[in-house]
């Protein structure tokens, strides 16, 4: 029984392994050849799922593992972008942001590192303001959490919501536009448009690599993290509190650390998406962005690692790209102004998402992975074929 478990954990490793690699050998290559048309929108679609799928995960955390509702992504991803946008503009461009106040921060981690050690230097101080971006979003959640984790259920997501509201008005407050330039958006920061390389003559993009391995990285830890010893007291904890405490978990501790950790790792997707769309503005992140987050996590399954980034994949693709004729008079090679219009892409997005839920009532892959699933058709591919296969002695034709 114990080498059928090792066996089975050595086939999910490598299947993630083999996945990892084809992902960001494809984005590489995507960017180099990918120029025009469809490639383009490729590139953008993928871009943005490997933002959304870090945030889905980090919510599926706190929602799938540890049966916390919660409802405040949106506003820790804003102080992940707003931090790490404040820490990587450059000091001659400060002037051009900060139109209507003096900065307070006259300095950049990127330029002043980068003087330093050159482009390793520049990735440096990249890292560090996006893990400046993280530690502020839980900063802010362990702060908040100290009131707010003696709630549950609804009045959790309600008291969450609040907070994240709270969080964007602040953001937005005049006296403190010598620092988030208040209403203003921030600009003019290392974005994943400026990730490139040189070879001879010929340059190399490489932000969807960037961006692609940055949520990897994070995904990888927040897998280990539900794995390890924490993470079943998470799942414990989400079972049945009363019995969880009975075994000796603190319950409020860890709380705290699943939804400090959460917040973590949606401060980094906020600075991952402000590098995306090349710009920090409180408005950006409203309720809708995390009702949007919410669905994908429901989408693939709630207590799905892979199922998140599967669900995040499907949607972004769906809404960016697959159903954007649906909006413009024209889907399919069939042009129907009168029946396509603006707007026309959500209501069919709607009635798909209804749908799922429907037939799959726990989301896509329920609270499985994927490795499960695929490991299913193996062996229903296997029955087919000895089934289909002639026994011993049979003629055949």
């Amino acid at each position: 029984m114990i080498e059928i478990g090792k066996n089975r954990k050595t086939r999910n490793t490598v299947i993630y392994f083999i996945l990892i690699i084809s992902l960001l050998v494809g984005t590489v290559l995507l960017e180099y050849f990918g120029t025009t048309g469809a490639w383009t929108m490729m590139i953008i679609c993928i871009k943005k799922s490997a933002v959304m799928a870090l945030v889905a995960v980090s919510m599926n955390l706190l929602n799938g593992f540890t049966g916390l509702f919660s409802l405040g992504q949106a506003g820790f991803m804003l102080i992940g972008a707003y931090t790490y946008a404040i820490f990587t503009i450059p000091l001659a461009k400060r002037d051009t942001v900060y139109v209507y106040f003096d900065q307070v921060v006259n300095f950049s981690f990127p330029e002043v590192l980068g003087n330093f050690l050159g482009g390793f230097g520049m990735i440096l101080g990249v890292l560090i303001a996006i893990m400046l971006a993280g530690l502020a979003a839980a900063g802010v959640a362990y702060l908040i959490g100290l009131p707010v984790l003696r709630l549950k259920s609804d009045y959790l997501a309600i008291a969450t919501l609040g907070f994240a509201e709270i969080i964007r008005a602040v953001f937005q407050w005049r006296k403190l536009g010598p620092l988030t330039n208040g209403a203003n958006p921030l600009r003019n920061f290392v974005t994943l448009n400026s990730f490139k390389i040189t070879l001879g003559g010929t340059t190399l993009k490489l932000g969807s690599f960037v961006v692609v391995l940055l949520a990897i990285v994070c995904i990888g830890v927040i897998v280990m993290l539900v794995n390890s010893s924490y993470g079943r007291a998470f799942k414990a904890i989400r079972e049945d509190e009363i019995a969880a405490e009975a075994m000796g978990i603190n319950l409020y501790r860890h709380k705290q650390m699943a939804f400090c950790v959460s917040c973590f790792f949606a401060g980094v997707g906020g600075a991952m998406y402000a590098m995306f769309i090349d710009a920090a503005q409180a408005n950006n992140f409203n309720a809708a962005m995390t009702y949007q987050i919410l669905l994908m996590v429901v989408l693939g399954g709630i207590g799905s690692i892979s199922g998140s980034c599967i669900g995040t994949v499907l949607f972004v693709f769906a809404s960016e790209w697959w159903l954007r004729g649906l909006d413009s008079g024209t889907f399919l090679g069939i042009n129907l102004p009168l029946v396509f219009r603006n707007g026309f892409r959500l209501v069919i997005i709607s009635i798909i998402i209804m749908s799922v839920i429907l037939f799959f009532r726990r989301g896509l892959l329920g609270d499985k992975e994927l490795p499960y699933y695929m490991g299913r058709i193996k062996e229903w591919l296997q029955a087919r074929f000895n089934r289909i296969k002639p026994k011993a002695g049979e003629q055949t034709g």
